[in-house]
């Protein structure tokens, strides 16, 4: 099974890299929010599935976000992050 990850790179003073993998299985890439502000990382994803049969209606909702403060010398300007 493919696994997707969302992987940041932190940048701090001394050209020093810092990486923070989090795992977000089940959302696609345009479902993902990434937000950087007050020093603190958030990573924030939304999914909604409806499935209609007929006779039937089901709808299946996932929602996922974790929060982390930078480390200390992180400009948020040079925080990046891909999928």
């Amino acid at each position: 099974s493919r696994r997707k990850r969302l992987g940041m790179m932190l940048n701090s003073c001394g050209s020093q890299n810092h990486l923070a993998l989090i795992d977000v299985k089940g959302f696609d890439p345009k479902d993902i929010t990434v937000t950087v502000k007050d020093g603190k990382v958030t990573v924030s994803a939304e999914r909604k599935v409806e499935c209609n049969t007929g006779s039937t209606k089901t709808s299946n909702y996932k929602k996922f976000i974790k929060e982390f403060s930078l480390p200390p010398g992180v400009d948020e300007k040079e925080v990046t992050y891909s999928v």
